[in-house]
């Protein structure tokens, strides 16, 4: 299957568990993998062919700014429907939602990855 990468969109938001980040906010970024056949748009040099960039950005915005969760895996899983909804000739998306500066003592980078497939 062929693939369309979006890598490192980045986001201002307020997801957590906690109060303060919800309320601080903080840097997050999202990457996606969409898997579908890219032959009709790379024969065609049609736009119709294939999943608009643009679209997909508006829709990992939307979610990703206008909403918050408390797990970044609820983010992941908001995003991956909305993609798959919208474009239904994308047969999976792998959705990676990256936080650089989890909360805690201990500085670390969380992350986490789904891939969900049209039904």
């Amino acid at each position: 299957m062929d693939k369309i990468y979006l890598n490192d969109l980045e986001f201002y938001a307020y997801h957590g568990v906690f109060d303060f980040e919800k309320e601080e906010g903080q840097t997050f970024f999202v990457s996606l993998v969409l898997e579908m056949d890219l032959a009709p748009a790379g024969t065609s040099d049609d736009l119709n062919q294939t999943a608009n960039y643009g679209t997909i950005y508006d829709i990992v915005a939307e979610i990703t700014l206008n909403h918050k969760y408390d797990l970044i895996e609820t983010l992941a899983e908001r995003i991956a429907a909305a993609v798959l909804e919208e474009f239904p000739k994308v047969a999976a998306v792998t959705v990676r939602v990256d936080k650089p500066k989890a909360p805690g003592s201990v500085k670390f980078h969380a992350a986490v990855e789904i891939r969900r497939e049209q039904s």
